[in-house]
């Protein structure tokens, strides 16, 4: 590919066979398609089925937000509905009104939309499916969704929005299809490297079950070889092996308090599964870290999501916020070194049984709060020599290394697609066409 020095309607980098091809045309989305806004038969509940002859009846649920295809629906309606509602067909795209805002959707399957959906159809032949998926994915016209939405707080999306998106073409099939063949290539690597990682989090997932040992057991499935003889496990209550379980406090007037330099303050946003997420971490001054001084990080220190959806999530204080403070959704676990190391503590925690423990302590399963005490009766598997702990720790921590530069790859991999997205697309302008 390379750089076009042509103004106007063509993109900054361009495919070389094309370089000398017409420029590119732009039409609003309303003259290159249909557009039409998808109905809800009422009750809806009348016109469920599960015979297989009924209609696939698309919901908002059925849909992974980071999809490119639809191909299955979870229920189905019967033929009845179809005077109430709207069909589409493959080929079609379709978008929500308000969830996934402005993504579109590419149909595999026939499938009834209720009116939550708006649908892209009969687009026109001079139209590559593939290539206006990605346009409309791009950033030009995501702005465009955001700020012609209506509504406050959430954002809607209605046909007459979507009618009038400004899309630019080129007048060559052939090259739009080159564009999103090129861009396909790359959701592909993206989604064999997702699978990487799933197998990675799946493989962690498995180790753990065996390297601890199950509540009634005394050995867990899987042993070190020079651990082997050291005889059995016991299960003690946190509250023995810790010196500190305590959570810190918000500073008086909240985010206001909060500086772009500083002593660094810990909140639950910034605690992963296993790593601290410090993109957005907060500081505060040093007068107001004083009057913190009870709840100062130190090196190791295990740093515990106590409240909200996060619960449960964990990670080891490390330099970078040693010496700076947490909220009060963020529990300090400061562990006797002697006798529980701190990365085994957290790689347990994070385990399917430690999650399970837990869950028990959430009332109806809501995972609403954990209080001190909760935490301090956390029953922890104790192998009978802490150099095993360490071991264990070690094994685990290699499995995140692999995780989080998996993580990465793909992260650069999104960023490269974003870029290479702003470059094959041409700047749209705001006019109907």
């Amino acid at each position: 590919m390379n750089k076009s020095a042509e103004k106007g309607l063509v993109p900054e980098l361009r495919f070389p066979e094309f370089n000398n091809d017409a420029k590119w045309k732009q039409k609003n989305l309303g003259k290159l398609s249909t557009i039409v806004r998808g109905g809800s038969p009422r009750p809806i509940d009348n016109f469920m089925t599960l015979d297989k002859l009924g209609l696939n009846w698309l919901k908002i649920g059925d849909v992974d937000k980071s999809a490119k295809y639809i191909s299955m629906t979870k229920e189905r309606v019967t033929i009845d509905a179809l005077s109430k509602t709207r069909e589409v067909h493959p080929g079609d795209l379709i978008m929500s009104n308000s969830m996934s805002f402005g993504r579109p959707y590419i149909m595999q399957i026939k499938a009834c939309i209720h009116d939550g959906w708006i649908a892209v159809t009969e687009i026109k032949d001079y139209i590559d499916l593939n290539y206006l998926y990605y346009f409309i994915l791009s950033e030009k016209p995501q702005f465009y969704f955001l700020n012609a939405a209506a509504g406050g707080g959430i954002k809607n999306l209605n046909a007459e929005i979507i009618k009038s998106l400004s899309v630019v073409y080129p007048v060559s099939k052939n090259e739009q299809q080159k564009i999103g063949d090129c861009l396909s290539s790359l959701d592909e690597l993206v989604n064999a490297h997702n699978q990487k990682l799933d197998a990675l989090k799946a493989h962690k997932k498995g180790l753990m079950q065996q390297l601890f040992p199950a509540e009634s057991e005394t050995v867990p499935k899987l042993r070190f070889p020079e651990f082997r003889g050291d005889g059995d496990w016991c299960f003690d209550d946190l509250g023995s092996k810790a010196k500190k379980v305590g959570s810190g406090i918000t500073p008086r007037g909240g985010d206001k308090n909060y500086k772009s330099a500083g002593v660094p303050f810990v909140r639950s946003q910034n605690i992963g599964w296993g790593s601290l997420l410090l993109d957005n971490i907060a500081y505060i001054e040093e007068e107001v870290h004083q009057s913190f001084s009870g709840t100062e990080i130190k090196e190791s220190d295990v740093l515990l999501n106590i409240t909200g959806a996060s619960i449960g999530r964990t990670a080891i204080a490390d330099q970078r916020v040693t010496g700076g403070n947490v909220n009060q959704h963020v529990c300090i676990i400061r562990t006797k070194l002697k006798e529980l190391h701190p990365v085994y503590l957290s790689q347990f925690i994070l385990s399917p049984n430690g999650q399970l423990q837990i869950d028990s302590f959430q009332a109806g399963g809501n995972r609403e709060g954990l209080n001190f005490a909760q935490i301090r009766s956390f029953s922890i598997p104790i192998p009978p020599n802490v150099e095993e702990q360490k071991k264990i720790a070690d094994g685990l921590s290699s499995i995140d290394e692999l995780i989080t530069a998996q993580s990465q790859k793909i992260d650069a991999l999104k960023t490269h697609k974003q870029g290479l997205m702003q470059q094959l697309f041409p700047v749209v302008n705001e006019v109907s066409v």
